[in-house]
């Protein structure tokens, strides 16, 4: 928005070349991760009090972690304020016309809205089970689908009107048209090494990518600090690809597909980490507030989304390490019950308790001691996912 004023105030004014500033990328990617810090910093007293005010307490499980019970009460569905503070920031700072960014907001906003609905039937409704799976996961797969749709077009073509004359061109030779090499899944580590998908593939594999994540960085959240950090760390580093893709030069020079728009991503990545340093600041251990399904769903959608756009797939996968592992025990764990209580009559347990952070809280480490060593872990990976800008 404030991209758009200020070039409608050089056209009228030639004296007012000062505000070119504002169309250096960068700059803008700056003012945008202080704009939400600040929107986060100075709003979230209020959430809490409002919060607070609605009793949407967080519900603890008895047989849970013993140490946990003293955080019941504690009020949830602060994810709110993180999507305010982005939302706001990014609106201010990006370039409207981008369709890149648009996208990422509408996944974004439509899982926290089904995370909203789960967190209100939980904790205001006091129903334990709030929206039930099936029901969740169905809204989550048509946001996913309908985002997938557009993205294998999008991607390929530069303009809205050229992804229309895609679509119809795909529709009308049978749902057989070729995609650009750009569109292909991407190896890490190596120059010229990717998969042509089509566009069958393309959908089924964005659509795990949106849904998987989001509900990956979901089954994370359960400790003090431990899911806000990782994506900002996370979401960071794809505001590097963003930004490097975007470039026609920097693309060209490490070997990476250049996605004319996908730059602009970068504002949102950093809105993205400016709104989550200051939930952190809430957030930290002992926390005043717990982002809930209503965040956690739509920074997953987020972090899936742009990692399509800048077609790094696999390295989010390798970034989000953590968030991998968290959703892989879960379903390791639930697999394994169903299969020997099936078989043997009473189901047993990999781990002490699902998903992995609580295994180890059962194994004597402190909270504080599981949410900082997954940071590190985290930055580790990020650090090998940026590797891959090089490294081919």
């Amino acid at each position: 928005m404030l991209l758009n004023l200020a070039q409608w105030l050089q056209t009228l004014h030639e004296d007012l070349s000062f505000l070119r500033v504002f169309q250096y990328l960068t700059f803008r990617a700056v003012m945008a991760a202080l704009t939400a810090l600040l929107i986060g910093l100075i709003a979230g007293p209020w959430v809490i009090r409002k919060l607070t005010e609605l009793k949407v307490g967080q519900p603890i499980r008895e047989y849970g972690v013993s140490a946990h019970l003293a955080k019941a009460g504690t009020p949830t569905m602060g994810g709110v304020l993180i999507l305010i503070a982005i939302t706001t920031s990014t609106l201010l700072w990006f370039d409207l016309s981008n369709r890149f960014v648009w996208i990422v907001l509408i996944v974004t906003w439509g899982m926290g809205a089904i995370g909203w609905v789960d967190d209100w039937r939980k904790v205001v409704r006091k129903d334990p089970e709030g929206m039930r799976s099936r029901e969740k996961y169905t809204w989550q797969s048509l946001i996913g689908l309908l985002a997938a749709l557009y993205l294998v077009f999008s991607i390929s073509e530069n303009s809205n009107w050229r992804v229309m004359e895609l679509f119809f061109s795909w529709v009308s030779s049978g749902f057989d048209v070729n995609l650009p090499p750009k569109a292909n899944l991407m190896v890490p580590f190596f120059k010229q090494v990717s998969y042509p998908l089509g566009v069958l593939g393309f959908v089924i594999l964005t659509y795990l990518v949106i849904v998987g994540s989001s509900n990956a960085v979901n089954l994370t959240d359960g400790l003090d600090g431990l899911a806000i950090m990782p994506v900002i760390m996370v979401g960071s580093a794809l505001g590097v690809f963003a930004y490097v893709s975007g470039n026609a030069v920097y693309s060209k020079y490490l070997f990476l597909p250049h996605i004319p728009g996908a730059g602009e991503l970068l504002i949102f990545c950093a809105a993205m980490a400016g709104a989550g340093l200051a939930f952190l600041w809430f957030n930290t251990h002992p926390a005043q507030v717990f982002m809930g399904d209503v965040g956690a769903l739509a920074l997953g959608g987020a972090l899936g989304t742009i990692a399509v756009i800048v077609r790094q797939e696999i390295v989010l996968a390798v970034m989000g390490g953590i968030f991998v592992v968290e959703a892989l025990s879960v379903m390791l764990q639930v697999s394994y019950f169903k299969y020997t209580k099936r078989r043997f009559g009473e189901g047993r347990r990999i781990l002490k308790m699902a998903p992995l952070h609580h295994h180890f809280e059962k194994s004597g480490w402190k909270e504080t001691q599981v949410v900082v060593r997954f940071w590190i872990i985290t930055m580790l990976l990020c650090l090998v996912g940026l590797s891959t800008l090089k490294l081919r």
